[in-house]
């Protein structure tokens, strides 16, 4: 009898605990809502079906104008293309801007992140475009990585390659919370989403200048598979190394620019070095009173110097 009532109190104080654990969750949870037609509706920019989903995107700019395609960077919705988007078509481009899966008003599909998957997606959203001309692609940090693998994949496709504070991939370990999908995503909603939008402070060097950057981030979260798409991202490309792929495309005689912050502290500026020996033929311009994000600190040098580029 002792013993049954022991048992019947242990199992009582696990499913209290449980229930706990749920209700804190549920309290904590930033993802409430679906990403649906409704929401797109009222979003701004378009929307286009691709093959692993709905990608939401921004094209404008003259129909006969040289095509650039902007990147963003690892989970920046495409909105931190602002100044550079609105500067280059008011310079004669006809530029596209697109959110990745998993990612601002893009679907967030419960498949593998891998490369391959941003690469298709790129390359999906171009043919859906109708795009089959070669583009001038430009990456920002994590971008960065995405239209090196697209540049190496599609070398007919890219006339011209710029790099803002890239970051290339790398083989590295995962955590034990990463290896348990749903520890992870109940300590990631308890803990880290909030201070995640946050964060993304950091990539300013005078980041009072910028007192939304939190709340234009935080607006993505609040969409159900925003978590998963991140931890599956990490999951997908722990050993994928990207120096081989980035030592082939700086090969290619296509010219290629790099813009970088000297006071960089998310990727520093001091990586400058190795990726010019892979790629000689690439010009360096070194912004000064910028961190990663150049284009939102120093617009007048970074635009005008990217114009130059994309015209000669």
């Amino acid at each position: 009898m002792r013993l049954t009532r022991a048992l019947a109190g242990i199992v009582a104080g696990v499913l209290l605990a449980a229930g706990g654990l749920w209700g804190v969750y549920s309290v904590r949870d930033l993802e409430r809502l679906e990403l649906d037609q409704s929401v797109r509706d009222s979003a701004p920019g378009q929307f286009v079906a691709l093959n692993d989903g709905v990608t939401h995107y921004e094209l404008a700019g003259p129909a006969e104008g040289q095509v650039v395609v902007l990147a963003a960077g690892f989970s920046v919705p495409y909105y931190i293309w602002d100044p550079t988007f609105r500067a280059l078509v008011d310079s004669g481009f006809r530029v596209l801007r697109y959110d990745y899966y998993g990612r601002g008003y893009s679907d967030r599909p419960d498949i593998p992140f891998t490369q391959d998957l941003y690469v298709r997606q790129l390359a999906e959203l171009l043919n859906a475009l109708h795009i089959t001309g070669s583009v001038d692609v430009v990456g920002i940090s994590f971008g960065a990585s995405v239209v090196t693998s697209f540049a190496d994949r599609y070398p007919e496709r890219v006339r011209a390659l710029a790099y803002f504070g890239p970051a290339f991939r790398r083989p590295y370990l995962l955590g034990p919370l990463e290896r348990h999908p749903m520890a992870w995503n109940f300590f990631a909603a308890v803990f880290q989403e909030r201070v995640w939008a946050q964060t993304q402070l950091q990539d300013f060097l005078r980041p009072e200048r910028f007192p939304d950057w939190p709340t234009r981030y935080h607006v993505q979260l609040q969409y159900k598979g925003f978590r998963r798409a991140r931890l599956s991202e990490m999951v997908s490309n722990e050993t994928v190394d990207q120096w081989d792929q980035l030592t082939r495309v700086g090969r290619d005689p296509r010219p290629v620019l790099v813009i970088w912050g000297k006071q960089d502290r998310t990727v520093p500026f001091e990586d400058s070095g190795p990726l010019l020996m892979v790629m000689p033929r690439a010009r360096l311009l070194a912004v000064d009173s910028a961190a990663h994000l150049p284009q939102w600190e120093q617009p007048e040098t970074v635009h005008s110097n990217l114009i130059a580029f994309l015209r000669h």
